[in-house]
């Protein structure tokens, strides 16, 4: 099966009262262990893309990958998705480059001009078939290019005016999560009440929620026990994520578990064996929690197993 976009994924989504996992891909084992999940719990998939990693590892070489992973796996619907674009150049190159999704984040900018950015993606991709998401609101936290102390939550009444004139197909919302791995520093909230609202104003339109991680204390504790310094990381807890996806969310953003998981593996790894200095020792067992990681979000937060 080749690459899809998230029309049809997210139709079945909201009407299913699950979401679909994006995972951040960085290199060919996230990617595996992401695609050996979602075919493990038959499940559809994003696999995101941000500058960050584009930049690391070469457009060329993800898409590449990922026409490995769908030649291994043709029955998994998989999506390809750019997180975060900066600018209308990056998701220029993205789109003429085979992603089928795109995300142009206007969010740091005054509600005009993030509207006209939007647009003008929204109007070369939607000439070339391909889905676009926007952002509205600001997260805490720092993501590739953005960077924000506070929240600034999203209005409804913005968001529907925002996507009339706009255009754009997805929107991801601001309502209490933040990027990184240190979301809270007291008990976590969500702003349910908000979701609610907007997803009332914006009927049967998919929504989006980014900073979703949830920070798995035993993968903290892991890293640190074999000579990191994550310190007192937290993220939202599972369930409440699950709250949002039988709402309107039909698209949940997973990072830094991915990453908590992956690392957390190869300290052990080389802690445990000093003497080892081949690759493959260490980036199989990391791999492999990597799948597991994303087989229990799919499970647990996205609702989306068996759903292919």
């Amino acid at each position: 099966m080749p690459l899809t976009g998230p029309k049809e994924m997210f139709a079945k989504a909201y009407a299913g009262g699950y979401a679909i996992g994006a995972f951040n891909v960085n290199n060919m084992e996230i990617i595996q262990g992401i695609m050996s999940a979602a075919g493990q719990e038959h499940s559809p998939v994003i696999l995101q893309v941000s500058g960050g990693a584009r930049k690391y590892a070469g457009q060329g070489y993800i898409m590449k990958l990922v026409e490995a992973a769908l030649a291994e796996s043709p029955e998994i619907p998989c999506v390809v998705h750019l997180d975060h674009g900066a600018d209308f150049a990056l998701c220029k190159q993205c789109i003429d480059g085979g992603f089928t999704s795109v995300m142009i984040d206007g969010s740091h900018l005054p509600f005009e001009e993030n509207i006209a950015l939007t647009k003008q993606v929204v109007d070369y991709a939607h000439d070339k078939g391909v889905w676009v998401e926007a952002e509205l609101g600001k997260l805490a936290g720092i993501e590739e290019h953005v960077a924000s102390e506070h929240h600034v939550f999203t209005e409804p009444d913005e968001a529907v005016e925002f996507v009339q004139r706009s255009g754009c197909d997805s929107l991801a919302v601001a309502i209490g999560t933040s990027h990184g791995a240190y979301k809270f520093t007291g008990d976590a909230r969500l702003d349910f009440d908000r979701l609610e609202a907007i997803g009332k104003a914006l009927p049967n339109y998919p929504l989006v929620l980014h900073g979703a991680s949830s920070v798995p204390q035993e993968f903290v504790a892991m890293c640190n026990k074999y000579g990191g310094n994550v310190g007192n990381a937290k993220g939202v807890p599972e369930d409440m994520l699950r709250k949002a996806a039988k709402m309107a969310v039909c698209k949940i953003n997973v990072d830094t578990d991915i990453r908590l998981a992956l690392t957390a593996c190869i300290r052990q790894e080389l802690v445990e064996h000093p003497e080892a200095f081949d690759p493959r020792a260490y980036l199989k067992p990391a791999r492999e929690a990597v799948k597991n990681m994303v087989a229990h979000k799919i499970r647990t937060v996205m609702g989306s197993s068996n759903t292919i």
